[in-house]
């Protein structure tokens, strides 16, 4: 721990000290028999750099560093600072300016409004996860194992009403709430946004400062452990959002660390995006890219956790997204793919997977970039999943549509699985679907009263259904009205109102449905495990569909209504001459149906339809699903 040797140095300059944050930033250890800290920092433009802290005052020249070279790295050890003193790193530039820069190694910070950096230790906490994380190491290929994935926003989930620190519920509050709640629904995974370290709250922590400090909001280091360790503890994963694609130009972050452009491209036409007024990390400096991989891999070693959604990868790989002409460059090809950042991709994505076998790397991708998750030896970027969003709009799009008028684009239901071989797919409703006057789930449904809920219930058994893994955002599994806001919890209250309390009993048993049967899992990007039944059923907005296990058993047959109409005879065909029993029956009372008695079993007739042999009948409700295992 701390204290740099050529061999660092060495590692550090090619990009490839994997393990930086032991020996960049603060480290408690013994010198001399003496105990303190060890700073190290970056700032090879600087001319001087020295620790101030709660330690000595802030006193700008009482604990100068020493310039180790080649590299410009500044050390320093302080003897008798603690775990839990404030530090930052005073820097004084060539040409006279004097910065006051918190530590990008930082393991913590104050909270915000402040902006210091904390000593803090990693090393101490007592992890009782070695079940998880053994089965999680053995896991051959997680694009077969069942992946649901409950969104959260840990500041908005829940809130203590009344208190003047803003409520927010502690790490160690959280992991037991949400697992209770994630346990009861039947997610696999919780995907935490914002936890690195960032100091404007309506950014969500997609600016970050801190990328190897959990955020302080909601406690120290190890309390954030002891969260990870206790969803372990009781088989629920962990996906945190990971925020490479750019930083803030906050004046303690990292935008011009040591008076000059250090981890950002020096070029404004690469450096910046002028969208967001963010700056862009320098994917081609060897030290920047170790900055990013020794993030990652802080995440996934130190702190357990199980997938890293990396954030917003388009704006990375094109050089002029979000430009306009004469604001980007063209790389050497005059193209506009940003090589630095592929390279980048796939040495990080390899890296990652390579040293934690069973640990998801998942893209934001809003692009038909091809091969994100194939092989990097393949020309691909080596992504596990990535999302999808290009099902995400046409679900939308058909889903907002008046019923009468979803007749006419029957195939924006459909479309995605001509494209579906083409990656490993997330699909997601996430938060960026219900902010910004998007409106929330609810709300995007056609219709008056119980119409709205019925909507959104066909709609997320169809989700189901569909190959992919799913994501779901906090809140639109019972269906909360108002849009999401990070200032406020969720609308709890809502589940004491029977017809949101029936959404989410629909979506509590359409997702204990997915756990139980591997057909909805196993083969999620191959016709193996899915086949239409009727694609084409147009004018009575039906879609019916089976997926299918490796086994052949437990293969299970959807049907979806997506208008008011009842269908009392409806007919469809069905693959196999054998019984059809009844799994999922949206006409329950308990999913706010009509309680009509129905037959479990359905007996295929010989009778032709949809191009099949054999058929069954069923009395199909308005916006009715059924959900058949065979």
């Amino acid at each position: 721990m701390g204290k740099f040797s050529e061999l660092d140095m060495y590692l550090f300059g090619q990009g490839t000290h994997y393990d930086i944050y032991h020996k960049l930033g603060a480290h408690i250890l013994e010198e001399d028999g003496k105990s303190g800290v060890s700073f190290s920092v970056w700032a090879p433009h600087a001319q001087k750099v020295f620790v101030i802290g709660s330690f000595n005052d802030w006193d700008e020249t009482a604990d100068e560093m020493e310039r180790l070279e080649p590299m410009g790295i500044y050390e320093l050890f302080i003897p008798e600072v603690k775990e839990g003193d404030l530090y930052k790193f005073y820097i004084e530039t060539a040409d006279g300016k004097k910065l006051y820069k918190s530590d990008p190694f930082a393991f913590s910070s104050e909270l915000r409004p402040g902006t210091a950096s904390r000593v803090a230790d990693i090393d101490s906490f007592k992890w009782t996860d070695t079940r998880w994380m053994k089965k999680r190491k053995g896991m051959k290929d997680i694009q077969e194992q069942p992946m649901a994935i409950y969104e959260v926003h840990p500041g908005s989930w829940k809130r203590h009403p009344g208190r003047e620190d803003e409520g927010f519920y502690t790490y160690r509050e959280l992991a037991h709430s949400l697992t209770e709640y994630v346990k009861m629904m039947g997610y696999t995974h919780v995907e935490l946004m914002g936890i690195a370290e960032y100091p404007f709250d309506g950014s969500w922590g997609y600016q970050v400062t801190g990328y190897y400090a959990p955020t302080s909001r909601y406690g120290t280091p190890e309390d954030f452990m002891y969260f990870v360790n206790y969803l372990h503890k009781n088989n629920i994963g962990i996906i945190l959002d990971w925020v490479p694609a750019h930083f803030p130009r906050d004046a303690h972050g990292l935008a011009e660390f040591d008076g000059e452009p250090l981890y950002e491209y020096a070029d404004t036409r690469k450096g910046e995006h002028p969208d967001w007024g963010t700056k862009i990390f320098d994917y081609g400096k060897t030290e920047v890219k170790n900055f990013l991989l020794g993030s990652a891999l802080l995440w996934v070693e130190q702190y357990h956790i199980d997938g890293l959604r990396v954030d917003a990868v388009a704006s990375m790989l094109y050089l002029d997204y979000g430009k306009q002409d004469g604001q980007w460059v063209a790389n050497k090809y005059g193209e506009n793919k940003n090589l630095e950042a592929i390279e980048l991709f796939k040495h990080l994505n390899t890296l990652v997977r390579g040293r934690n076998p069973g640990v998801a790397m998942i893209a934001e991708e809003s692009t038909a970039w091809p091969m994100v998750t194939g092989d990097a030896e393949q020309g691909g970027l080596n992504f596990n999943f990535k999302w999808n969003m290009g099902w995400m709009h046409d679900f939308l799009d058909y889903m907002k549509l008046d019923p009468y008028f979803r007749k006419d684009n029957h195939n924006r239901m459909t479309f995605a699985m001509s494209y579906n071989e083409s990656e490993n797919y997330i699909l997601v409703l996430s938060h960026d679907e219900v902010v910004h006057l998007k409106c929330s789930m609810l709300n995007k449904m056609p219709g008056l009263g119980r119409d709205k809920y019925d909507n959104l219930k066909v709609g997320y058994a169809f989700m189901i259904g569909h190959p992919g893994k799913k994501l779901l955002f906090m809140g639109q599994d019972f269906a909360q009205l108002r849009e999401w806001s990070e200032e406020r919890e969720l609308d709890w209250f809502l589940l004491s109102e029977q017809l949101h309390e029936q959404v989410h009993n629909a979506v509590r048993e359409l997702l204990q449905i997915y756990r139980k049967y591997p057909a909805l899992y196993q083969d999620d990007n191959s016709f193996k495990g899915f086949e239409w039944i009727n694609a084409n059923d147009a004018e009575k907005s039906i879609f019916s569909f089976v997926r299918k296990s490796r086994t052949g058993r437990k293969n299970l047959l959807f049907v979806c209504n997506f208008t008011p109409m009842e269908r009392k005879d409806y007919r469809v065909g069905v693959p196999l001459k054998r019984q059809y029993r009844l799994i999922f029956n949206s006409d329950e009372e308990r999913f706010g149906g009509s309680g009509a008695e129905r037959p479990l079993i359905y007996k295929a007739e010989k009778k032709e339809w949809d191009g099949r042999e054999y058929s069954i009948g069923y009395e199909l409700p308005p916006y009715g699903i059924a959900i058949f295992s065979y």
